[in-house]
């Protein structure tokens, strides 16, 4: 598919979202999309996909002008869009999620499922992207049920497949094999748009960068001779430091201390065995490990989210073992949650009310049990512009934002307020190149004022580049934590299981 967008321009209140945009994707390209959070990205790709209309400008494939009245005109024409969060039916079967709308029946008009099993066994196979047709979604890990997003535009016969923000949720090895997926699209000359965050994956699979800013398409690049900071400095506008610049740490008295740690599931299986570490005021500790391997049991147990089977865990030297959430955030914890949209925003209240959800009970937010609004929409006022969060204004409800906005206001509410350790479960997923700048010099400064700070992060350049300490979860269990530094390959290898004593013994000291 030959795809052209002419002068698009939409407008929300008090915003122009994309203004005057014009982009070209070839047949059997993958077409990079680069941008700040705000930057218009998923605006831009939702127009195309037929959820929003421009106000301005044309839409051409293959040379002819294309009218979209919704997604099914865009699927019609053949294009496929993966969105950041899946639009998929949790209770239904993978076979129905991709079937759903086109079903195949008998000519009772009852669901044909062994055909439909059938063909989605095939196209799997032949598109690279394995699953089981039979499986029941919410059973199925995240990178599973991106495959299942994919192959439903495929069975479309999508010829334009939009994918924004497709590893934000995926292990690396997860990420090679949906690069190799892409390589096989356009092998066979289908098209890709291509957004992300992370500026070494487009380096990797893009054929051509387009790099967005303030709804504007201010450059292109070729990936083959570009350099990481020149389209981060692109991208942003200014220069850029990808490098954490961090003198040496000054730990100090013990703030968090894990004893035998042990977390359950319903069904009785063991998700956190026995977890014994530390951390010290002016430390950074990170916990790495492949994604599901018993990390967000543990912070959701550290942050009173979850139920603690055995063990202790004590803040400042006062248990906070079984807890409710408010007292262990009272007792001096700040949290940056994995999953900002469940457990760290309240999607329909207010950029300002989001902002306050910890201390709106408490002065200057409350008198006499009375909200003070001038108050609340001040301090919003501040930290917007401080963390640089895209918003029309603080009334703004915090589930319009784009998902890395929504990700600056929990980082914004949980920085800003004093607390002696912060809990920071990937705090940069899904930020731009700058936006995480901001954030790890914020860790470092937190930790430089004496926080204690627990880094949990998927992103191992980020674990090495901020960690005092690192430890590894694998099968609910950990290792370390180690001082650094400890090389890239020696975590990985942990990571993977390996003996830490036999990994580290050839670790330079």
């Amino acid at each position: 598919m030959h795809l052209e967008l002419r002068g698009i321009t939409k407008r929300f209140p008090g915003v122009v979202a994309n203004d005057a945009v014009d982009l070209v994707v070839e047949p059997g390209q993958v077409h990079g999309l680069l941008g700040e959070n705000g930057a218009g990205k998923s605006t831009l790709m939702n127009i195309l996909y037929g959820l929003y209309r421009a106000d301005e400008g044309e839409i051409l494939v293959d040379g002819q002008p294309l009218e979209l009245d919704g997604p099914g005109d865009a699927i019609a024409a053949g294009i496929g869009m993966v969105h950041q969060h899946f639009m998929l039916v949790p209770v239904f079967t993978v076979a129905e999620n991709i079937l759903l709308g086109v079903e195949r029946t008998h000519q009772l008009g009852r669901l044909d499922r062994a055909r439909s099993s059938r063909e989605v066994r095939e196209l799997a196979e032949r598109s690279g992207l394995p699953v089981d047709p039979d499986a029941i979604v919410e059973d199925l890990a995240v990178g599973v049920q991106q495959r299942v997003e994919i192959l439903k535009a495929l069975y479309r016969d999508a010829r334009l497949l939009i994918l924004d923000e497709p590893t934000a949720v995926l292990t690396p090895q997860e990420a090679d094999d949906l690069f190799e997926a892409i390589r096989g699209f356009t092998a066979e000359g289908r098209s890709v748009i291509f957004i992300s965050h992370k500026l070494r994956e487009h380096r990797a699979i893009a054929d051509r960068i387009s790099v967005l800013r303030r709804g504007r398409i201010v450059g292109t690049a070729d990936p083959r001779t570009a350099t990481e900071q020149e389209l981060a400095n692109l991208m942003v506008g200014r220069p850029v430091e990808l490098v954490v610049d961090k003198p040496r740490a000054q730990p100090q008295d013990i703030v968090l201390d894990v004893t035998n740690l042990v977390v359950q599931d319903l069904a009785g299986t063991t998700l956190v065995d026995d977890v014994n570490f530390e951390v010290r005021r002016g430390e950074i500790v990170a916990v790495a490990g492949v994604e599901g391997n018993g990390q967000t049991p543990l912070v959701r147990a550290l942050t009173g989210l979850e139920t603690i089977l055995s063990g202790d865990v004590t803040v400042s030297g006062v248990s906070v073992t079984g807890r409710t959430r408010k007292d262990v955030l009272r007792a001096g914890v700040g949290h940056v949650p994995e999953d900002r949209a469940h457990d760290g925003l309240v999607a329909d209240f207010s950029v300002a009310e989001n902002l306050v959800l910890n201390l709106w009970d408490a002065e200057p937010f409350a008198k006499h049990a009375t909200l003070q609004f001038r108050e609340i929409d001040a301090h919003a006022k501040r930290l917007v512009e401080a963390y640089d969060v895209r918003t029309p204004s603080t009334a703004t409800p915090a589930g319009s934002l784009s998902g890395g906005n929504q990700q600056k206001l929990v980082v914004a509410r949980e920085f800003d307020r004093p607390i002696d350790l912060l809990v920071a479960s990937q705090p940069t997923r899904g930020v731009d190149v700058g936006s995480i700048e901001y954030i790890h010099r914020q860790l470092v400064a937190k930790r430089d004022q004496g926080t204690a700070v627990l880094l949990v992060s998927s992103e191992l350049d980020e674990v090495l580049a901020l960690a005092d300490r690192v430890a590894v979860m694998f099968h609910g269990r950990l290792v370390g934590p180690f001082p650094m530094p400890v090389s890239k390959e020696a975590v990985g290898r942990m990571m993977a299981g390996a003996d830490p004593d036999e990994v580290l013994s050839g670790e330079p000291r």
